[in-house]
């Protein structure tokens, strides 16, 4: 047997193997003899049909069989004789086996790329400086007083004004689209929140409980009904209640009504402390990735195709995941499979060689995981729970898999805090960065 091993890429390799013609009758006869002994053809009993009458009926059958065979015991034989190591199934080109000529085939291999860490000391990044913003904590007070306002019916003699909230019935009449011509609408809306076409809010404004009014608007772009866009609708209007927001007061008594603030201050203080670290959390996870960009752009390596698709398939299911916890979908987003993977492809190859360095450098610098590493990370999963906490161990001690995934995440974090102690930091303002 003649074995040829080519390169093709860093992450691609084409083996070819040429098997003997002694070695390919030898098969070929005793494939034939094995379907003969089955075999089952009109006036002959099993194993008694003449073998040149197998021959004709079963060459097909045959060629599948010895060519499977001889792919199993050749290929995966030569793979180990020359230390490829291949990371999916080989994609595999042969000549058509026939007997008196030497059977040759090939197969592309995709391997894992020989990575050359050449520079990840002293990587230049940069890193947004934590900036405190109370006026994020004022907004965010500003939606929960929002949330918990109360609406009150206002008397026959009020007029609408913005900011109330009013029910209408309406209906619509669209010139030249009789078809388009709606019956009777109700809708409850808060005048100034702009929920329905441009200009019909502020046609509210003035008006009682019981007033009807009818005006022209120029019907918007988009939506399902493209065709009537640049078209005026005619609009019927009868405003039936008028509501006022009334907010409640942001004191003591607001505060105790999320659970365990007795006061104001102490609901200030501890939404001070959630944006914090809220906020250093998104930082440090932003600047992680610039680390390992800077790494990437450094170290350039090919990525087999298989890895990214991997990759892919394991972004695309926690999309999913993380969707379906939300009540969305997919096509919610405009998004199919297909559609996500032409999007996110480059992020994908992104995390396969921010992986493969990552790994490299867990190598280089012989990063190791401790009991009392394993320990911290199981505290950290059940967030200051004994009972998940008691839970976590014993998953992580009765599954080996997972305690091996977790132990790589650990090395992997460890490497990160091995490039960012060596690399030089620039803090830096939010704008700067997104300017850069």
């Amino acid at each position: 047997m003649q074995v040829h091993v080519e390169d093709i890429s860093s992450v691609q390799k084409k083996i070819t193997i040429e098997i003997p013609v002694e070695r390919v009758n030898e098969e070929i006869e005793k494939a034939y003899s094995a379907i003969q002994k089955k075999a089952k053809l009109q006036g002959f009993r099993p194993g008694k049909a003449p073998m040149q009458l197998i021959k004709r009926t079963y060459s097909d059958a045959m060629r599948d069989d010895v060519m499977r065979r001889l792919y199993q015991e050749t290929l995966y034989k030569a793979l180990d004789e020359h230390k490829v190591e291949p990371l999916d199934s080989p994609t595999i080109e042969s000549d058509i086996l026939e007997a008196g000529v030497p059977f040759k085939y090939s197969a592309l291999i995709e391997v894992m790329p020989q990575i050359l860490l050449n520079e990840y000391a002293g990587l230049i990044v940069s890193k947004e400086k934590y900036v405190a913003k109370p006026e994020n904590i004022e907004g965010e007070l500003k939606r929960m007083q929002e949330n918990m306002a109360q609406l009150i019916p206002l008397d026959e003699e009020a007029v609408a004004e913005s900011g109330h909230t009013v029910s209408v019935d309406y209906s619509v009449t669209v010139e030249g689209s009789p078809e388009e011509n709606s019956g009777a609408q109700t809708a409850e809306l808060e005048i100034g929140s702009n929920r329905l076409i441009p200009g019909f809010e502020e046609q509210l404004i003035g008006l009682k409980a019981g007033d009807s009014k009818e005006f022209t608007l120029d019907l918007p772009a988009g939506g399902d009904n493209a065709g009537l866009t640049g078209k005026k609708g005619l609009f019927a209007v009868t405003l039936k209640e008028i509501k006022r927001k009334e907010l409640p007061e942001l004191d003591d008594e607001f505060a105790q009504q999320f659970g365990e603030y007795d006061t104001m201050e102490l609901l200030r203080a501890k939404m001070v402390e959630y944006h914090e670290k809220h906020e250093i959390d998104r930082i440090d996870s932003e600047f992680k990735e610039r680390v390992i960009q800077a790494l990437i752009k450094k170290n350039p390596l090919g990525v087999p195709e298989s890895m990214v698709k991997r990759q892919l398939d394991h972004m695309f299911e926690n999309l999913k995941n993380r969707l379906k916890s939300q009540q969305m979908s997919l096509e919610m987003m405009g998004l199919d499979a297909e559609g996500f993977r032409a999007r996110f492809r480059d992020d994908a190859v992104d995390k396969v060689k921010g992986g493969l360095l990552l790994m490299a450098l867990v190598e280089k610098e012989n990063i190791t995981v401790t009991d009392e590493d394993l320990a911290l990370q199981y505290e950290k999963i059940a967030a200051g729970n004994p009972e998940m906490l008691n839970r976590i161990k014993e998953y992580y001690s009765a599954s080996q898999n997972a305690k091996s995934a977790i132990i790589s995440e650990i090395k992997e974090d460890k490497a990160i805090g091995c490039l960012i102690g060596q690399a030089v930091v620039t803090e830096v303002d939010a704008e700067q960065l997104k300017a850069a």
